[in-house]
């Protein structure tokens, strides 16, 4: 834990010494904002509540946690850094789990950024705020969910555009399995058995369930197998391109 913790703290550290970590929580809290209250008309709808603030997050996600995560391993092996990192006293493993879980603390700390939006809600109505922070938990669920698939992407290859855009394409396979208008398609195609597996995979359908502020146990295990499963891909990856 501890090689763990000192690969965070430098990767964290990384992040704000460039203009990379402002450019994101800038333009993520922009977004956020202008699509909850252009789009999501939340203020003129007169509930208060986040759903039109969360109902985006999926989408911003697609396109600026790629842009976050593609530099993570194809960097470090496009300037060659990556052969010094392991020749530190460290697993690929450990690496892997210390660069990702910095990544997606930075990311937490964009979401906590939002709190005003949070505040003002309180301030005009009263909201069911247990509904709110289960919302929060899934957001910061499924960023971590995309982090891991662009991580494993990352690694793939040195290229970051291609690493954004194959982690762009991943991730929108994985949020869209799950939307209602590819599932009406594929009802006239495939048996329901297949089509409920196909939606069970989607990051939009466990999202959307903990956006109604229950947290099931089987979202929670969906989302550690997910980045689970894209890390130890990653360190797999990692370790057949340290073979050749």
């Amino acid at each position: 834990m501890a090689k763990i913790y000192a690969i965070l703290r430098r990767e964290l550290a990384g992040y704000f010494v460039t203009p990379v970590a402002y450019v994101f929580i800038v333009i993520f809290l922009m977004l956020a904002g202008f699509l909850a209250f252009q789009f999501g008309q939340l203020y003129e709808s007169g509930q208060a509540d986040l759903t039109a603030f969360f109902s985006f997050h999926p989408y911003l996600y697609l396109f600026l946690v790629p842009a976050l995560s593609m530099r993570l391993w194809a960097e470090e092996r496009k300037s060659g850094s990556i052969e010094l990192l392991m020749t530190l006293p460290l697993t690929t493993t450990q690496a892997v789990v210390g660069k990702f879980l910095a990544a997606w603390l930075f990311t937490g700390v964009a979401l906590i950024l939002t709190f005003p939006i949070w505040i003002t809600v309180n301030y005009l109505g009263n909201p069911d705020n247990g509904v709110i922070l289960a919302s929060y938990v899934g957001s910061f669920l499924m960023a971590g969910a995309y982090l891991a698939v662009g991580s494993c992407v990352s690694a793939v290859t040195r290229n970051q555009v291609i690493a954004f855009v194959l982690t762009v394409s991943v991730c929108f396979l994985l949020l869209f399995a799950g939307f209602p208008m590819v599932l009406g398609v594929l009802r006239g195609l495939l048996p329901l058995g297949m089509i409920d597996a196909i939606a069970s995979v989607s990051f939009l359908t466990h999202f959307t369930s903990i956006t109604k502020g229950v947290i099931d146990v089987r979202d929670l295990v969906y989302y550690a197998v997910m980045i689970g499963g894209f890390l130890v891909a990653n360190v797999i990856v990692l370790d057949l391109k340290k073979a050749d």
